[in-house]
């Protein structure tokens, strides 16, 4: 079996990510999981000789200052984030990886989607269903709603929806290695609602949303109580390889306590698979070499898993056309 071709970006100049990517091009797993093309500029990591320098305009920009998020190192992500993904979208990568991005200079480098998700869908033209997945070893979650305020949750939430947020997180996680995984699906209110008399999301939207999974055949289980959903997965015996959340923080704040420098984000539900570590820049600590590169390292490995299947869904359909 030949080895994934991964495209890889150093994410925001200003912050760790090209510190975390020399300690990741540093580590056997850079050199045995896949192949590298490199989306960088000229002098911020040292490469091995295997790693092949992808030609850009970005390569040859000049440095920018550490710490600190503007319009120049927005626009350089952006464009970064162009080629990572046009790559991976014409076959000369099986999936795209990248270190922390910076929200507010992407905002002020002329991001204006909610995300670089729904950018990397706008970009792609895709108009299906997607949504953040994080991952922290062998425990997957997914959330029905992400970045909105908390008071429009309950508004936003669907029996469709949540059905649609099941479909992505098993499809990813079958994507990634895990030929029938079982999910878990939180409740919205204390207690899951206690029967109704703390809501009735959990009886009208979330349940029959759930059942919805099950007649399509995804193992989903639920609703559950939010506070023991996780205590549930993570059992030896009857756990789960996935939860599916309501809104963010429910799923984020388990995930992060678990494992805040081991985590990684996956954009599900897009046609190509894009990887990155669930922290942020740490401007705080850029430049100091303190930056712990586990979550990088665990993303690269993740993208190389998805894209050795991505690579092997293309040879099928070739072959069947």
């Amino acid at each position: 079996m030949t080895q994934p071709t991964i495209a890889l970006f150093t994410g925001d100049p200003a912050g760790i990510g090209p510190e975390l990517v020399q300690k990741l091009l540093n580590s056997p797993i850079s050199q045995q999981a896949g192949k590298i093309i490199l989306i960088a500029q000229n002098g911020s990591v040292q490469t091995p000789p295997q790693v092949e320098w992808h030609e850009w305009p970005g390569r040859h920009s000049p440095q920018f200052p550490k710490a600190v998020a503007n319009a120049d190192n927005g626009a350089y992500m952006i464009k970064a984030l162009a080629e990572g993904v046009s790559l991976v979208r014409d076959g000369l990568a099986d999936a795209f990886c990248f270190a922390p991005l910076n929200k507010s200079a992407l905002r002020m480098g002329g991001m204006h989607q909610e995300d670089e998700l729904r950018w990397f869908a706008e970009f792609l033209k895709y108009k299906g269903v997607c949504g953040e997945l994080n991952v922290l070893q062998d425990l997957w979650t997914s959330r029905v709603t992400s970045h909105v305020a908390l008071k429009e949750v309950s508004s936003l939430l669907t029996s469709e929806k949540v059905y649609e947020s099941i479909e992505m997180i098993s499809k990813a996680l079958i994507a990634s290695g895990k030929p029938s995984p079982r999910l878990a699906v939180c409740g919205l209110n204390p207690h899951n609602g206690d029967n109704g008399n703390y809501g009735d999301e959990e009886l009208s939207i979330i349940a029959p949303g759930v059942e919805l999974a099950k007649q399509a055949g995804i193992p989903a289980d639920g609703p559950f109580p939010a506070d023991t959903a996780f205590v549930r997965a993570i059992r030896k015996e009857g756990g789960y390889d996935g939860v599916v959340t309501m809104y963010h923080d429910q799923g984020q704040i388990a995930m992060k306590l678990m494992g805040f420098e081991k985590g990684v984000t996956v954009h599900g539900g897009l046609p190509i698979p894009i990887c990155t570590p669930a922290h942020g820049t740490a401007y705080d600590i850029a430049g100091a070499n303190l930056a712990n590169p586990q979550a990088m390292c665990n993303a690269f490995e993740l993208a190389c898993r998805m894209g050795q299947h991505h690579k092997q869904f293309k040879q099928k359909v070739s072959v069947a056309s």
